[in-house]
């Protein structure tokens, strides 16, 4: 292998950390390694940076009316703020060109292979820090191997579609919001969307001004967010007032309920957890057009039988297209699970980011939180560049954390009981968890 920016000369990869993804965690990690002048190896499949918000990336999941559900000034990286003329609310172009232009100032794009879709991933020796032996391939279909000091997962967590299995034979389109790309592939056609989340919602809204009918099939309640308060974006209102959990829902559930009024009366259940134990819908158009007749709540589907969906509540509809809001599965194909203390739904480890097991092994994205935004995300990477660079000076203070994260790991709850489904068994409260990865980061200074 040849350093890419010593003009092609070799350079011993073992002295490397590898950089799986070069979506925003996969760029945070990259920035956070450069600052501290730690060598790494990027690796990102697609031929350019951005990760899923780069809608030319085959694996990219966002569709064309696709937003952020969290307002710019919440989600922007620290050290590099979005321009002034982008939206409160960037599209996935603003998004796009964003992740470019923060690759470019950093100069983040000569430390990747592009078109390098990584195989294999395995550990080579024993210890708490073997070298790891990374295995991709390349554009041309060639297949290459070399080993790396350490190994920092960075691939994102929305591109592995998860897919219900339904009862009966459905005799129409049957597609996952994976696959959604445009409100076109709804024209003229009877369509019911199953699941009520942000894109379920998001996607819709879309659907009306296309399709010639739109349900949405949902099983449980929700606590809708309007995307703008008082004038403001919803997450810039209230949060500097910090309060008990108990409170903070009861507070928070009240003020909704009077720029909302109460989903109930458009057919939705009522929901059977507190708000914030789930994560909320942030759209401000879903009640209006469900109050317009636009789109109708469905219950729960029991099974299809041709073209015809029947629903838990004894009714029954015909529908030409069912698309599936029903998020996304953790997908780390190119390492064995066990490597990654896998239990259950999710890996288990310290902070949602280090390995018990090995001291050169980390996992980034792998958090999911109501406003935790791209910064959050650049924390975690901090934290592990500090760690890896502890280690490589001999500090004191890599021991210490050796000894921390081979404990237990904090809660990370900030007090709240979260549903036990597998899109929150990751789920953390943004200010609990940012306040212990800085504490982590300091601790390494």
């Amino acid at each position: 292998m040849t350093d890419p920016l010593s003009n092609g000369a070799p350079i011993d990869t073992r002295t490397q950390i590898a950089v799986i993804g070069a979506g925003p965690s996969g760029l945070a990690a990259a920035r956070s390694l450069q600052k501290l002048g730690l060598p790494f190896q990027g690796f990102e499949t697609h031929t350019d940076v951005g990760g899923l918000w780069n809608v030319d990336n085959p694996r990219s999941t966002v569709y064309e009316s696709a937003h952020l559900i969290s307002s710019k000034s919440t989600t922007e990286f620290a050290e590099f703020p979005m321009r002034a003329d982008v939206a409160d609310y960037p599209s996935h172009k603003e998004m796009r060109q964003y992740f470019f232009d923060f690759a470019e100032h950093f100069g983040l794009r000569a430390h990747y292979h592009f078109g390098a879709r990584v195989q294999k991933t395995v550990p080579v020796g024993e210890g708490a820090s073997p070298l790891w032996r990374v295995e991709w391939t390349s554009a041309d279909g060639q297949t290459h191997s070399a080993e790396f000091k350490g190994v920092v997962i960075a691939n994102g967590t929305l591109s592995e579609p998860n897919m219900p299995k339904f009862e009966g034979h459905f005799d129409g389109e049957l597609l996952h919001t994976a696959a959604y790309k445009s409100a076109e592939q709804f024209r003229g056609k009877r369509v019911l969307v199953v699941g009520a989340g942000n894109s379920g919602c998001d996607i819709a809204v879309d659907a009306v001004h296309a399709a010639d009918s739109v349900d949405i099939s949902v099983r449980r309640g929700y606590y809708f967010v309007p995307k703008y308060v008082f004038g403001k974006p919803a997450d810039t209102v209230g949060g500097k007032i910090n309060l008990p959990a108990w409170l903070k829902q009861k507070v928070d559930s009240t003020v909704l309920q009077w720029f909302t009024g109460d989903p109930v009366r458009f057919g939705f259940p009522k929901p059977d957890y507190k708000m914030y134990e789930s994560h909320p819908v942030v759209n401000s158009l879903i009640l209006h057009h469900l109050g317009h007749g636009d789109i109708h709540v469905k219950a729960d589907i029991a099974r299809f039988d041709g073209k015809t969906v029947h629903f838990k509540d004894g009714t029954a509809k015909n529908y030409d297209l069912v698309l599936c809001a029903t998020g996304y599965r953790l997908h780390y194909p190119f390492i064995d699970k066990a490597l990654l203390n896998w239990q259950g739904m999710a890996p288990q480890l310290y902070l949602n980011i280090l390995s018990q097991r090995f001291d050169n092994l980390a996992v980034l994205g792998m958090i999911e939180a109501s406003g935790i935004g791209w910064q959050g995300r650049y924390e975690q990477a901090e934290l592990v560049a500090r760690f890896f660079a502890a280690q490589a000076s001999g500090s004191s203070k890599a021991d210490a954390m050796r000894r921390t994260k081979a404990g237990p790991t904090p809660d990370l709850s900030g007090g709240y009981s979260y549903l036990k489904l597998e899109r929150m068994a990751y789920y953390v409260h943004k200010d609990t968890y940012r306040k212990a990865v800085r504490a982590a980061a300091a601790a390494l200074v």
